[in-house]
């Protein structure tokens, strides 16, 4: 686990900055502690820090081919290197160390753009090719390293994260009007939009090629989930594949010659992980958990009844519900706005993960390989709707109803009618947008600025929901939102969540749910078998029934929560008016800012609970105040 940088120089003549690329090598830091090394020549220049997980000794990077020809940096971990090095071996390829980075080099080597077939882990790479005058750059098949780049004024720049590239002095930091829609809508800026125009990011299964000479990259996908074919096996042999293929895809994210642990948060997840981490370990596994000091947000019961069956090396630690300290820290770590709460807790149960071990196993992506969502649930149950009524009577129909309906913010989900008449009236991907948004469209309307509304021309959010579903090649509902979320919510938000968090602490995280193997093979599993009679995740839970107690596998979801609305009615109640009502915020020219003014006074007087709206847009007036002091 590690950050790269670097650039290329795609006019001839044009000289390298070293200076420029040791800024940006130093800025990620973080990302890799250990050491630290950059390659210069005539057109290209590249930038590594390393986090050392396997072959200390050696795998130093940027990693040059014998003949000096090749040139690799590279991010994330391969899992089945080994396999892939014996292929190589058989022919002719010699190696002079024992890392996962050699091997990709004469991967590349052998296979050029193709290598990345090979490939089974989580990475960002580039290459420089010398002979060719090309640079290729590939990131993993679910985005679980990150990777952003610029052309700037005839140089096509790349890094690990954002801040690297926001050091470059000519480009642009003009502000998308597409990604602020985004990022309300969906709480992050979806992949390949960042918050700046001038930068975009690689998305997910994704090659990047750019040669001397060129203007603009060429970028191709490589790979993609498919839900076309369906098994045909029964619901035994799945509970018997299903406790395989997840042994099998832990197994292989256990290899590390560094202290390796598990995150333990006593939910189905990472329980499943700990248990099948134990089963394959011959010695107590680390597990680490954080609580709070508010039963309703506390699961560290749970994950103790784990943690005692397995017999792990377990800590814990409780952070207070006012734990608000990181708010002003959470526009650096992400340097572009994001807007998930959970990032601080998560950001607290890396650095106690840290204390013990360098590599972290995590149980991520379950909930969107399987339907482990409420969500799943509750639009599910829209479907049975939409499949009986056709749409030219729902959308009119519906649609007057969700009109006329009183809203009730206060009720509970299943009682807010005009929301459900609303989404009634959609089809299963709008529809599936309109539950997700964090601001709905009349509230993002209201609070944008008349000049914001008139530079969107149109443009919503939900089109990054319509761009995924023209790819989906299944012909199930349930299948389209899960595949839409892959797309989105798991990279945008759970891994990018993850990624920064754990980096901060210079922690390696890994996800064997998103082993892109299992992967395929969960997208292949009947959706009747992954959400039955109500129960998500349900073969997942039936086939760890025999490794863990009913109630961590049963009991109602909790997930990382933060008490937002208390925050904001007390302890933060000065801070976010100071924040929302600044002279910085009305000078973007982005807001409505009566509308703040009004969402404000409403929640911190209890009349209407806007919690979410105001969190999220707390957290894009950090991150502009930190852009601007740039």
């Amino acid at each position: 686990m590690c950050g790269i940088t670097g650039f290329i120089n795609l006019k001839a003549g044009t000289a390298v900055n070293q200076t420029l690329l040791a800024q940006m090598n130093q800025a990620q830091f973080h990302r890799g502690p250990d050491e630290g090394g950059e390659f210069l020549d005539e057109h290209v220049a590249l930038g590594h820090r390393r986090l050392s997980i396997i072959d200390l000794s050696s795998g130093q990077q940027p990693m040059l081919s014998d003949d000096s020809n090749f040139v690799l940096i590279f991010n994330g971990e391969i899992y089945n290197f080994k396999a892939v090095r014996a292929e190589l071996e058989q022919l002719g390829h010699h190696f002079n160390s024992h890392s996962d980075t050699e091997v990709i080099l004469h991967a590349y080597m052998q296979w050029s753009s193709c290598c990345v077939d090979k490939l089974q882990g989580m990475f960002t790479f580039a290459i420089w090719d010398k002979k060719e005058q090309t640079l290729f750059i590939a990131r993993d098949r679910l985005g679980i390293k990150p990777l952003f780049y610029a052309v700037v004024n005839g140089t096509l720049y790349f890094a690990s994260e954002l801040k690297s590239i926001s050091l470059v002095p000519a480009l642009d930091k003009k502000i998308d009007a597409k990604a602020i829609e985004q990022y309300f809508a969906l709480g992050y800026v979806a992949e390949p939009h960042t918050i700046y125009q001038q930068v975009a990011k690689l998305s997910p299964g994704h090659i990047l090629t750019i040669k001397v000479g060129d203007t603009h990259p060429i970028v191709k996908q490589y790979w993609d989930v498919s839900y076309a074919k369906q098994s045909q096996l029964t619901e035994a042999q799945l509970l018997d594949e299903m406790e395989k293929e997840l042994k099998a895809a832990v197994e292989s994210h256990m290899m590390a010659d560094v202290p390796l642990g598990s995150f333990l948060s006593g939910g189905v997840d990472s329980s499943a992980v700990v248990a099948m981490m134990s089963n394959l370990s011959d010695k107590a596994v680390a597990t680490c958990s954080i609580g709070f000091d508010v039963e309703n947000y506390n699961e560290t019961d749970f994950a103790r009844q784990v943690a005692k069956r397995y017999a792990t090396e377990h800590q814990e630690r409780v952070v207070a519900s006012d734990d608000f300290d990181l708010v002003d820290s959470l526009a650096q770590l992400y340097d572009e706005p994001y807007a998930d709460s959970s990032a601080m807790p998560t950001y607290r149960v890396c650095q106690l993960a840290r204390e013990k071990v360098t590599v972290c196993l995590s149980g991520d992506g379950a909930d969107e390989l399987l339907a482990g969502y409420r969500r799943y649930s509750l639009m599910m149950n829209e479907e049975k709707v939409r499949s009986i009524l056709p749409y030219a009577i729902r959308k009119p129909v519906f649609g007057l109803l969700g009109k006329l309906y009183p809203k009730l913010d206060w009720a509970p989900q299943f009682l807010r009618a005009k929301t459900t008449f609303q989404s009634l009236a959609m089809d299963t991907a709008e529809g599936y947008f309109h539950g997700v948004s964090l601001l709905n469209n009349q509230q993002r309307k209201e609070l944008f600025s008349p000049q914001l509304n008139q530079q969107l021309k149109g443009y919503s959010a939900l089109d990054v929901f319509r761009e995924h579903q023209k790819n989906f090649d299944g012909d199930d509902p349930l299948s389209l939102i899960q595949y839409i979320d892959i797309k989105t919510y798991l990279v945008g938000d759970i891994l990018t969540k993850v990624d920064r968090a754990s980096m901060a602490h210079s922690l390696e995280v890994r996800v064997p749910f998103l082993d892109h193997k299992f992967v395929e093979w969960t997208a292949q599993v009947p959706t009747s078998l992954k959400l039955k009679q109500g129960c998500g995740k349900y073969l997942l839970k039936k086939s760890m029934e025999a490794h863990l107690p009913e109630d961590v596998l049963y009991r109602n979801k909790m997930g990382f929560r933060v008490p937002l609305a208390d925050w904001f009615k007390g302890p933060l109640r000065e801070k976010i008016r100071q924040a929302l009502l600044s002279d910085e915020m009305l000078a973007t020219g982005l807001f409505n800012m009566d509308t703040i003014k009004r969402w404000l006074d409403d929640h911190q007087s209890g009349r209407r609970e806007y919690s979410a709206p105001l969190w999220t847009l707390l957290m894009f007036a950090s991150f502009y105040k930190q852009s601007q002091a740039e």
